[in-house]
């Protein structure tokens, strides 16, 4: 089993301004499961987080990774057909390639939960594996 972040909880738990920075921090921390970023969530953290902290949170987040706290889940050849199929399905929401990426990945892992804020895109996609995610932190 494996937590998937998607960007919202990871910035939050670096953002203590954040309104769901506990929350997210908490679910980060309290997690006994793998820690899995989605590869393309990192270029879409990182433009957040050094526009509004700088780069200091940025590096702590490339340490943990290092150290093992999180590993980084790339996109394989086998994904990006899916990721087509989601931008076109659900053209109308105005999803991204980063969400429809992280969405492709749990569905991959056969994870039935995904670590988001973003309760507007992942609420409304339909994943294969099951009939919807538990969006967490709830």
């Amino acid at each position: 089993m494996a937590l998937i972040l998607d960007t919202g909880p990871l910035y939050s738990s670096l953002d203590r301004d954040e309104a769901d920075h506990g929350r997210c921090r908490g679910l980060i921390a309290e997690a006994v499961e793998l820690l899995v970023i989605p590869a393309p969530v990192l270029p879409e953290l990182d433009h957040l987080v050094r526009s509004r902290m700088g780069p200091g949170p940025m590096l702590a987040v490339l340490r943990d990774i290092e150290s093992g706290a999180y590993a980084v889940e790339d996109l394989v050849a086998e994904d990006y057909p899916r990721v087509r199929e989601l931008i076109d399905r659900y053209a109308d929401l105005d999803v991204g390639f980063v969400d429809v990426s992280v969405l492709a990945i749990v569905e991959r892992f056969g994870e039935p939960k995904l670590a988001t804020l973003d309760h507007r895109h992942f609420a409304a996609m339909r994943p294969r594996h099951v009939d919807a995610l538990e969006l967490l932190p709830a």
